[in-house]
């Protein structure tokens, strides 16, 4: 599929930092990038901005990414989503590549 706009990109992860280093990255890459600081918000602005895929924490406060992946999911079923996490065990690996995450 060739677009003729920018790639748009959700991040959603609790670290300003990460953020941070992700967008300078995906920005050097030419893709348009949306910031979210927990699942709350990252679910809200899927809801709004239709992004082309998501880059999702696994551990948030408010709404967590589990949580979040599995309502983005059911609102956009082909969305492709990546998690995240620095405290990732096998079991919540698993649980969001059978909930539809792309990759971990």
């Amino acid at each position: 599929m060739i677009l003729d706009r920018k790639l748009k990109l959700l991040i959603s992860d609790d670290s300003k930092l990460l953020r941070k280093k992700l967008r300078a990255e995906l920005e050097s890459l030419d893709c348009e990038v949306i910031e979210a600081e927990n699942g709350k918000e990252a679910i809200m602005k899927d809801l709004k901005e239709h992004p082309d895929g998501v880059i999702l924490d696994i551990v948030m406060p408010e709404v967590g990414g589990i949580e979040a992946l599995q309502v983005i999911k059911e609102v956009s079923p082909d969305i492709p989503v990546v998690m995240l996490s620095s405290a990732g065990t096998p079991q919540k690996l698993m649980q969001t590549l059978k909930m539809g995450a792309l990759d971990f």
